[in-house]
């Protein structure tokens, strides 16, 4: 249900990811055993926007238990920072960058809120800035997040965000058709749902979350008003779940709509650089 944004929704959302971080490592869904082994964890169209990495510093912001962070390194990143403000989650991503053989010199990764990001991170800025699906719509204020992702965007680097596309916030849940929100809404949404999306099942005791819906407009004008330039900004079909009943999982692994019905777009990812 919508409504003001309650005062705790920081401490509400910290306690639901503290306990999912668990559940998160032990799923399927991530499937740690096999990332350990090799298996990719960065989406096909990640890797072709964000291009070779190679040298090159990057800062993950919201890192979750540190995949996507510790696979930028493994694709080359000389060193790789994670930030996020689970306790647990930073300390499940440590322990997966010490299986995989990388000091903290090559991945380190620091508890913190994303807001304080500039002070909490060990380097004043950074080649590449990114931000991987699922992050955004649990921050409030996303021009105090554009402000501070820029911020941390050294001179000739760029910040790449990959996400849902918040038009399916709008969409009902099981055929994706109709529209039954308001796309333009500024108000929480405040859920009980429990189990989490890598195990529906899982038993769960910490179930209230607090999240914001934030179009793709005011995210692309935060940024730009932050001062960075928007290179592209691409909308794709394909959605990482079966968000609506209707999805179905394709060959390479992304959930699309019926070949018989219009599309419309599921994620996005957009880059935008700072100037030598």
């Amino acid at each position: 249900m919508y409504s003001p944004t309650p005062a705790d929704w920081r401490e509400t959302n910290r306690a639901r990811w503290d306990e999912r971080v668990a559940i998160h490592a032990a799923s399927e869904f991530y499937d740690l055993d096999a990332f350990r082994a090799g298996k990719e964890a960065l989406r096909d169209f990640e890797l072709a926007e964000v291009g070779d990495v190679t040298g090159r510093s990057l800062l993950h912001l919201q890192c979750h238990i540190g995949l996507d962070t510790l696979s930028w390194a493994r694709h080359g990143a000389s060193h790789v920072v994670g930030l996020d403000f689970s306790e647990p989650a930073v300390e499940t991503a440590r322990s997966l960058a010490a299986d995989l053989g990388l000091a903290p010199d090559r991945a380190a990764f620091v508890a913190a809120d994303a807001y304080d990001a500039v002070e909490a991170v060990p380097d004043s800025s950074y080649d590449i800035v990114y931000t991987g699906t699922g992050a955004l719509c649990w921050l409030p204020d996303i021009d105090r997040w554009a402000e501070t992702a820029a911020a941390l965007v050294a001179p000739g680097g760029f910040l790449y965000v990959a996400e849902f596309h918040p038009l399916a916030d709008s969409l009902d849940d099981e055929t994706g058709t109709r529209v039954v929100h308001d796309y333009f809404t500024r108000d929480a949404w405040v859920d009980t749902t429990p189990g989490t999306y890598a195990d529906v099942d899982a038993a769960t005791v910490h179930n209230r979350s607090v999240e914001w819906v934030h179009p793709v407009g005011e995210v692309v004008t935060a940024i730009a008003r932050a001062g960075l330039r928007i290179e592209f900004l691409h909308e794709h079909d394909v959605s990482l779940v079966p968000r609506f009943g209707t999805l179905r999982r394709r060959e390479d692994g992304y959930y699309r709509f019926p070949a018989d019905r219009p599309r419309v777009p599921l994620m996005y990812s957009l880059k935008a650089s700072r100037p030598e």
